[in-house]
């Protein structure tokens, strides 16, 4: 039987805000691929990939998509002699909410998505293609 449905809306409650700070070993990654048994690449901002495990409390509850972020602790396996470098302790769901904390890094600030083509020639996206002028009469 599966977990009752109180701890499962805790635990996606739980992710919705974020904490006050991050503690030493802990920082934010953006997963890149999924890598399969609850394994995910993941870049932190300023270094090398790295490989995290979701934990069995998120499994089934919380989804995690390419792209998205989460909160990496790499000192919490440190005492495991294998191939991860850390575990997934939380999941960005509110970014925006987590983008105003101070512990955010720049590495990951929001780019616009609008380009200032002033500069440019003018598109011709969507438009008719030019006339052809009949003065040769």
């Amino acid at each position: 039987m599966g977990r009752p449905k109180r701890n499962l809306l805790a635990t996606a409650e739980e992710t919705l805000t974020p904490p006050d700070a991050l503690s030493e070993g802990q920082s934010i990654a953006r997963v890149t691929k999924a890598a399969g048994n609850n394994l995910y690449n993941a870049d932190l901002p300023s270094s090398r990939p790295i490989l995290v495990e979701l934990p069995s409390r998120f499994r089934s509850t919380i989804w995690i998509k390419r792209g998205s972020y989460v909160v990496v602790d790499t000192k919490a396996l440190a005492d495991r002699d294998n191939k991860l470098d850390g575990e997934i302790i939380n999941v960005v769901r509110d970014e925006r909410e987590w983008r105003k904390q101070s512990y955010w890094p720049a590495e990951f600030a929001k780019k616009s998505a609008y380009v200032d083509d002033a500069d440019e020639e003018e598109s011709t996206i969507g438009k008719m293609p030019p006339q052809e002028s009949d003065d040769e009469s």
